[in-house]
């Protein structure tokens, strides 16, 4: 692409050099740019990618964009200054890419907990009907058998529109993408055509980022208010959970037409006749489209919300109420996502990605719905994140449970004593005999293994899908199912030690 094509969409622009050179790569990382490129300067919060020019241009960069001027430039090499990087991303980005959101059918699910599990419903139920589509989240990119794993739960603007050329390209029709609220906040989503948002709740999280909900609920704001204002915006739509107080507070900020789904209050989709089993869970459905009976193979109130989210999402696509049922009703679950290891035991195990208040509450309370012995819980909390979750989750894990391991989840470069000291500090007394901590992960979770008995159930919550450990300057390769599997078998787990990324 001829970089003028770029500059042209830019108003407040300061060039010097050609602008007849050809593009062939766009980036923010240093290390990615190849011959051809364009190198986009942004400030961060540990780097500044202006430090990096340089590197930049020795990597094959043709055309560099800062927010200053910068010396030493070579001739052959444009200089673009314009006032704000970060906000120009996205306006490069679709222009290198073609814009690919104006291209797909996008849908894009925001809230605490839920995000992944929903996108993977919307998904399934879209594919089912025909419908190709691409999903992008926590887990991968992905559409057909393209894989990609991703980095962030919603990826930097100029990986998103990358995704989404490949998902073009790949003949897709609808995007489905997790729009987190880190994404929100850094302007990862700009330049996003979304048809349809999806809310599904809103608890304490992230409030090392935020510092207050107030400021985390109004982040999420502006995936709504970003859906336009314009007549045709008014036929985009917004799916909102009428049992979350946020969605009345999200409702007066979008233009959308508003659709609700829920179980406790008056909603436009709704769960009625909710019972447990030991295979999932089942409710009745009702629906401006018709009702149906729908048994889920999954487990938890947590995820018949989810289930009446992608259900209402794909209602507003044309899907037949019949289709969604039986996709749901197909759909295994998330890897990581209350998991059910199977162990050949008489004993159940669980794997979980909980990791803030609500979502540990939902997994031990669905856990508690389905097992007749103890619940063993392993859990901690992660360093370098919302410390003031810490002893609310402790309190939780001791409450629900019938014993605890607390041990260490990923530290990163905290002290894993200081973390588990503040988690200790949120328990109370009627608690004080129910719980014991393993520091060692491992070790926490060979013991539970070792305690629990017929009818028992082992849930390991914190990581989930995750596969490394980080310790400072150590990243280890982990993964809580395969100690499990081999705590089982009585031997060890080898810890391969891997060279953190420059």
């Amino acid at each position: 692409m001829i970089l003028k094509s770029l500059t042209d969409r830019l108003i407040l622009k300061k060039i010097t050099g050609g602008t007849s050179v050809d593009i062939t790569n766009l980036d923010t990382n240093s290390r990615e740019i190849r011959p051809g490129g364009m190198f986009v300067c942004v400030p961060g919060f540990h780097v500044d990618g202006h430090d990096y020019a340089e590197q930049a241009i020795r990597n094959g960069a043709v055309a560099i964009v800062a927010e200053r001027e910068l010396s030493g430039l070579p001739g052959n090499v444009t200089h673009i200054t314009v006032p704000d990087t970060r906000r120009i991303l996205p306006i490069l980005a679709n222009a290198f890419f073609g814009d690919p959101t104006q291209r797909l059918k996008l849908i894009g699910i925001t809230g605490t907990n839920g995000k992944t599990t929903t996108t993977h419903m919307v998904d399934q139920i879209l594919n089912d009907a025909r419908r190709k589509t691409g999903i992008i989240g926590t887990l991968y990119m992905k559409i057909g058998n393209h894989v990609e794993k991703t980095l962030n739960t919603t990826p930097d603007t100029i990986q998103l529109m990358r995704y989404f050329h490949t998902m073009i390209s790949h003949g897709g029709e609808y995007g489905v993408l997790e729009v987190s609220s880190h994404g929100l906040d850094m302007g990862r989503v700009r330049g996003c055509d979304f048809q349809t948002v999806v809310f599904t709740n809103l608890s304490h999280d992230h409030l090392d980022f935020h510092q207050t909900m107030e400021s985390y609920r109004n982040t999420k704001e502006l995936l709504f208010a970003q859906l336009g204002n314009s007549n045709r915006d008014m036929l985009k739509k917004a799916v909102l959970n009428a049992d979350d107080a946020a969605s009345t507070y999200y409702a007066k900020r979008t233009s959308a037409q508003i659709i609700t789904y829920g179980i406790q209050n008056q909603a436009d989709v709704r769960a009625t006749q909710i019972h447990h089993t030991r295979e999932g869970c089942a409710f009745h459905a009702e629906t401006p489209w018709g009702s149906s009976d729908v048994n889920l193979k999954i487990h938890g109130v947590h995820n018949i919300y989810n289930a009446l989210a992608a259900m209402t999402t794909c209602l507003l696509e044309g899907i037949p109420l019949e289709e969604i049922r039986e996709s749901l009703e197909q759909f295994a679950g998330v890897h990581g996502r209350f998991q059910e290891i199977q162990t050949g035991r008489r004993f159940g195990v669980v794997v979980d990605y909980a990791h803030n208040p609500d979502g540990l509450k939902a997994t031990l309370q669905s856990a508690k719905a389905i097992t007749s012995g103890k619940m063993i819980c392993v859990m901690g909390c992660r360093g370098e994140r919302d410390r003031s979750k810490r002893p609310i989750m402790a309190d939780i894990a001791a409450s629900y449970s019938d014993y605890v391991l607390f041990t260490a989840d990923n530290p990163f470069s905290e002290d894993p004593e200081q973390i588990m000291a503040e988690m200790l500090g949120g328990l109370t007394s009627r608690e004080s005999g129910n719980w014991e901590v393993v520091l060692d992960r491992k070790e926490a979770i060979q013991r539970a293994v070792e305690m629990a008995g017929d009818e028992d159930r082992i849930i390991i919550t914190g990581r989930g899908h995750e596969t490394r450990y980080v310790a400072g300057s150590r990243i280890e390769s982990f993964s809580d199912e395969d100690i499990v599997m081999n705590s089982l078998q009585g031997i060890g787990q080898d810890i391969q030690m891997m060279t953190p990324e420059p």
